[in-house]
């Protein structure tokens, strides 16, 4: 939909096929495609998780439920005539190369070509299973399937994988149940949802913007998990192996209480099944009824060849996470996981899109500038952020880092850019407490 909204900004003809029969994606739990549960939330914050020309309703939670996020996503559209862009019911079931476009074909026999292509399916429905030797006898499914708890009750249940979806999920499981556990490879930082009253990732993205040199960041960051949460292992889980966000963050305050209160057991990573049993990579074994995978989600895109998406490393290699490396008219919208909102960050990253398409057309000379940044490829996102090199980090970049190279490439392309400028730092909040002001 952010692609779709900035073309039409830029009165270049568009149309998006969408596999379901409406809007909202993995946020409208009725979507066959979607991983959201019933408790699902954001774990951005209200502020930060909009889109800049349509912020998000201050009567909502500070962290939306998930169909309240849909309906959101409802509001964007009729907002901006989006669904007349849009044909639904649309299985993309195959897209060809033409000496000159691509033909785009659906799984109801429509087929039709187009200059350009955007991909935007996604990358959180499509679940990553891994292969452990042995078999099972109890049920197996992957969080994507994962609905509530209540089938949980009385089962002794083993979750594997400590993401956010994990751990929510090992908590929602405790409720109903007396024997939980959840496998982790590794220690990981637990971030609270609000520090000092206020949001934390609107908190965290007010320090990233003091630009405070790294070490000096990164011990702002364990003091402040420290006073807030406290260290992951005073409650029984492992130290992580890494610094703060060098791995994405759990935003996550109730598996540590949970933890401690000895309501979720901490094991190893599995290694072996054999009946109801489960073989740790410790060598201890323990018993269980029900597994539930959370471990994640591979990037799929499985109607267009793999020959032209420059696959490296278990993604598309393309620049800015977004520009073909081998296609002037090819690009992916939305394989972002960065450090703050989603919805703001591709709305930035589909507005340098569609400024590029426009400059093709009308600014001939700033396009070949933007292809020869494209070939250099020498753009740092990480903002000097060492991400753990682990299939979870895949499409990682820091924020603020991205949003200034996205805004940079705008400028060149001839577009200005006012993604996350209506919102003062809380340093400006502050100041106008200070004065007497309300923001």
């Amino acid at each position: 939909m952010a692609a779709l909204k900035n073309l039409s900004d830029l009165n270049i003809p568009c149309v998006g096929y969408e596999t379901h029969s409406g809007v909202g994606g993995i946020w409208d739990i009725d979507n066959p495609r979607s991983s959201v549960y019933q408790n699902t939330h954001t774990i951005t914050s209200r502020e930060v998780t909009g889109y800049s020309d349509l912020p998000m309703d201050r009567g909502l939670p500070a962290y939306p439920r998930h169909d309240q996020v849909r309906s959101y996503l409802q509001q964007y559209a009729e907002r901006f005539d989006l669904p007349s862009l849009i044909r639904f019911d649309s299985d993309v079931t195959q897209v060809e190369r033409l000496p000159k476009g691509w033909r785009v074909t659906t799984a109801d026999g429509h087929s039709a070509e187009h200059s350009a292509l955007i991909i935007a399916n996604g990358h959180n429905w499509h679940p990553h299973t891994p292969a452990f030797s042995g078999k099972f006898d109890g049920e197996i499914l992957h969080s994507r399937d994962y609905t509530n708890p209540a089938g949980l009750a009385g089962k002794r249940v083993l979750v594997v994988g400590a993401g956010n979806s994990g751990c929510d999920i090992a908590v929602e499981a405790a409720g109903v149940t007396d024997h939980v556990a959840i496998s982790m490879r590794r220690g990981y930082y637990f971030f609270p949802k609000f520090i000092f009253g206020k949001p934390a990732d609107q908190v965290s993205e007010s320090s990233q913007n003091l630009r405070l040199p790294a070490p000096v960041a990164r011990a702002a960051y364990r003091t402040m998990l420290k006073l807030s949460i406290g260290s992951p292992e005073q409650f029984g889980l492992p130290k992580p192996d890494h610094e703060p966000l060098e791995s994405p963050p759990i935003v996550n305050s109730l598996l540590p209480y949970y933890c401690a209160h000895g309501r979720v057991k901490v094991r190893k990573a599995p290694v072996r099944f054999d009946g109801k049993y489960v073989e740790f990579s410790d060598g201890t074994s323990e018993e269980f009824d029900t597994i539930i995978l959370a471990t994640g989600f591979r990037i799929h895109i499985p109607f267009v060849g793999e020959e032209h998406l420059d696959w490296h490393k278990g993604r598309p290699d393309f620049y800015l996470l977004a520009f073909s490396p081998r296609y002037d008219d090819l690009f992916i919208a939305g394989m972002t996981d960065g450090t703050g909102g989603h919805f703001p960050t591709v709305e930035l990253q589909s507005r340098v899109i569609a400024g590029y398409l426009a400059a093709k057309e009308r600014d001939p000379e700033a396009a070949r500038r933007f292809d020869e940044m494209k070939r250099r490829r020498d753009v740092d996102i990480s903002g000097g952020i060492k991400f753990l090199d682990s299939p979870r980090n895949l499409t990682q970049f820091e924020l603020l880092t991205y949003l200034r190279v996205l805004r940079e490439h705008l400028a060149l392309l001839g577009g200005q850019d006012t993604t996350y400028a209506r919102r003062p730092s809380l340093l400006e909040q502050a100041a106008g407490f200070l004065q007497g002001g309300r923001k």
